[in-house]
């Protein structure tokens, strides 16, 4: 008997999870597909869907669903998207794991500026008061802080402000000539004054420039890439600013080619080791690493070990081996027709979704950020 030809149609895909069929023929196989046989890569998309409960009962099918149902258990959760309204008190929250939007109603929030957030916090300040405060938008917990009466240019915090251990940074140059005078304002919970200290120092960090960096805490120390992309840090056990000998690479876009198109740079951290980033319009984000012994070193798709950044102005996230979401950078800016982040995969090299967007376009505007949500976040929608 002449053996049949059959037609399979199997699933693939691609680093997104956006999943696509392959026609292949002239397979014995093609009679009696199997959910087993599904790509690993799409099963962590599938599973990913599930909680916890249907996870593990996902998990009982066989040894490739057990694999990748205990692989998502395990993997840490990306970063939700919040929306912060310019009038009104609704303020949506975007699941980008789940594409899920949601939608909050805080007052407590009304007539606020956020000024920073990390660890799920977020560091907000009164327009007409200038009263400055700690508010977890999924907890409803405020924490008040003193009135902060000194402008400044940037401002961040250490940890959340329930640890113990939280400090608060404001810091404001002004030059005069040749000469940079630096007021450094720290705070903390509980206390009733912020301290303040003003000092002569080389550090260049003007609030309407676009080439300094966003101001991140690590190892102790408050870290930032002033307008001529030296690192600087800031120690508040001694009160003294500091600024690394390590040789800083220069923004590959700021050239004449560049001019018109809106640039970006950003600082992350993930276990002490500090990360530059460098955005310009479409083109490709640019990423270092700080190496200690010799400086800033690009990585790309086979040195950045699963990695995934979230940007945005007031905070930054970092995770490893999210589902289909490695290697890339995401974007504060949502796309609501097909409800995904803009994002850069350094796989595909491409932006994700395909340049829908203008290159004139701020890929991170200021009333989005990334907040780190709490394990259980769907308990308070």
């Amino acid at each position: 008997m002449a053996s049949q030809k059959g037609t399979l149609y199997s699933s693939s895909v691609d680093v997104k999870g956006n999943g696509f069929l392959e026609r292949k023929k002239g397979s014995t196989e093609a009679a009696n597909p199997s959910f087993a046989d599904l790509p690993l890569c799409l099963l962590e998309v599938i599973i990913s869907q599930l909680d916890l409960k249907d996870n593990i009962r996902a998990s009982a099918a066989c040894k490739t669903w057990r694999e990748a149902g205990l692989y998502v258990r395990l993997v840490d959760k990306p970063p939700w998207l919040m929306y912060l309204p310019k009038r009104g008190n609704s303020f949506e929250m975007y699941d980008p794991l789940q594409k899920k939007m949601y939608t909050l109603n805080l007052p407590e929030l009304s007539k606020s500026i956020v000024c920073y957030s990390r660890d799920g916090w977020l560091l907000m300040r009164k327009t007409a008061s200038h009263q400055m405060f700690f508010f977890n938008p999924f907890t409803r917990k405020l924490i008040n802080l003193p009135k902060l009466e000194l402008s400044y240019d940037a401002i961040a915090f250490s940890c959340a402000p329930t640890s113990g251990t939280c400090v608060v940074l404001a810091f404001k140059t002004v030059e005069y000539g040749t000469v940079t005078r630096l007021t450094t304002s720290t705070c903390h919970p509980e206390a009733t004054e912020w301290v303040t200290d003003g000092l002569v120092c080389y550090l260049r960090y003007r609030s309407d420039s676009l080439n300094h960096s966003n101001v991140v805490y690590a190892n102790r120390r408050f870290y930032c890439l002033d307008d001529d992309g030296r690192l600087y840090y800031f120690e508040p056990s001694s009160r003294e600013w500091s600024f690394s000998y390590v040789y800083s690479k220069p923004c590959p876009y700021i050239t004449a080619r560049y001019e018109r198109k809106k640039k970006r740079v950003f600082l992350a951290v993930r276990k002490g080791v500090l990360f530059s980033i460098y955005t310009c319009g479409g083109e490709k984000p640019m990423v270092y690493k700080l190496d200690e012994s010799s400086g800033w070193e690009e990585i790309n798709s086979t040195t950045l070990d699963g990695l995934t950044i979230f940007t945005s102005l007031y905070s930054y996230e970092m995770r490893v081996n999210l589902p289909w979401m490695r290697h890339s950078v995401y974007f504060p800016k949502l796309r609501l027709s097909n409800k995904c982040c803009v994002s850069y995969s350094f796989d595909e090299e491409r932006y994700f979704p395909r340049k829908q967007w203008q290159e004139q376009e701020d890929l991170c505007p200021v009333e989005n950020l990334w907040i780190r949500p709490p394990k259980k976040a769907i308990d308070y929608m």
